[in-house]
């Protein structure tokens, strides 16, 4: 299987390199890994021995960001460097101010995982949630570095227990300790002889409690809204901004606050054409915005939402007609309630906050109006969800309390 694995990085490279040409993310992808050792070296030694965070993209740095925070805040003399896959995490936190160093991950061949481990010589790995890449496990067992997981979560359809998933196993054989989200993890991991596992839950309830309790003041924003009931949508799609169209129409006393998952130039023309009389951020003044805006703010630019859910009344959540919805979390810290499309079953956070009823799934826009319909009489919703936010933290202290036992002090 190993073989396999092989032929597929490198064919997963030569379609990279073939995308680049006309595609950003695939080109920023490939730019950003050129002369990744070169630029390593300028600014990591081997000496500083510094803790290594992986994140596939932003959302898993965001989800891991409290356990960095803390070792920096506890061990301030310790070193951190970060890599990301994706493009859309390392563009945006490629000059954390926490980070000795921030780069793009290498492809994971052999060579490059003993190239990177040499430069780097971390004292500790920690990966968050996904991504588990044979080469760098391997090496970093070889090489006798500890490696964490954290906020990881396993699913029964998992390749890892499947009878054809024995390489796939084999990569989790090289991790020093799971840190997992729920029980069903645990106990499926046991199926296949894992043993070295911790229930902890996710470090995304530390972040977002943390979140809503600093949250950054967004005077435009709050001139925008006034004192009008503000929905916003957060991370949405063509999809989701289609019915929310039709719900801003059924609204009209309402605020809307659109701040879409991706922001090129297409997709907010494509915004504006489905709400004509909306404003950019971008486009917002203090007089302007004092005068009266229309109903609908588009947010172009990227990092604002977290903060963006301190105004609003009720929260939409995109990505639900996608692959999955986005951060539900984010929005149910401050204290209001969600809904979202029907792809959430990855979540547990999604099924819990239904459950409770601080949570609505919609399929169409009959069924969006009348969620949203619910949620406007429900004066309980939105704080049941801060609720359960609060009870879920406590993940980053406990996964700190292990880890600090590999640190030589």
């Amino acid at each position: 299987m190993l073989w396999l694995y092989n032929i597929a990085i490198h064919l997963y490279a030569l379609l990279i390199r073939i995308f680049s040409t006309f595609n950003t993310k695939a080109s920023l992808f490939s730019k950003g890994r050129r002369n990744i050792f070169a630029r390593i070296e300028q600014k990591i030694a081997a000496k500083d021995r510094p803790v290594w965070f992986h994140f596939a993209s932003l959302g898993e740095f965001e989800q891991g960001r409290t356990v960095l925070e803390k070792i920096k805040e506890k061990y301030p003399l310790k070193k951190i460097v970060v890599t990301f896959f994706s493009p859309s995490g390392y563009e945006i936190r490629k000059n954390y101010a926490l980070a000795t160093g921030v780069f793009y991950l290498p492809l994971d061949t052999a060579s490059n995982a003993k190239k990177l481990i040499e430069a780097f010589n971390p004292e500790l790995a920690i990966f968050t949630k996904y991504e588990y890449w044979y080469h760098y496990f391997k090496e970093l067992n070889n090489k006798n570095i500890p490696l964490i997981i954290i906020s990881g979560i396993f699913r029964p359809n998992q390749i890892f227990f499947k009878p054809y998933g024995s390489f796939h196993r084999k990569i989790l054989t090289y991790v020093s300790h799971f840190f997992v989200q729920n029980e069903q993890s645990i106990q499926l991991l046991k199926t296949i002889n894992i043993r070295n596992a911790t229930l902890s839950g996710d470090t995304r309830f530390d972040r977002v409690a943390e979140n809503a309790a600093s949250a950054k003041k967004l005077p435009l924003v709050e001139l925008f809204c006034g004192t009008a009931n503000v929905f916003i949508a957060g991370s949405t799609w063509p999809e989701d901004e289609a019915l929310i169209a039709g719900l801003c129409d059924q609204h009209p006393g309402w605020k809307f606050i659109i701040a879409p998952h991706e922001i090129d130039q297409s997709h907010i023309s494509a915004i504006e054409k489905l709400f004509p009389q909306a404003v950019k951020y971008s486009s917002l003044t203090v007089e302007g915005t004092a005068n009266g805006y229309g109903q609908v703010l588009i947010i172009d630019n990227i990092g604002m939402l977290s903060a963006l859910y301190a105004y609003g009344r009720i929260a939409y959540i995109g990505g639900g007609f996608g692959a999955g919805i986005h951060n539900t979390l984010e929005a149910a810290a401050f204290g209001i309630p969600v809904i979202f499309g029907p792809r959430y079953d990855k979540f547990q956070e999604a099924k819990d906050l239904i459950a409770l009823g601080a949570a609505k799934s919609i399929d169409n826009m009959a069924e969006l109006t009348a969620a949203a319909e619910t949620l406007i009489r429900d004066q309980e919703a939105g704080k049941i969800a801060k609720e359960y936010v609060i009870s879920k933290t406590g993940a980053t202290d406990q996964i700190l309390n292990y880890i600090s036992r590999y640190f030589k002090l």
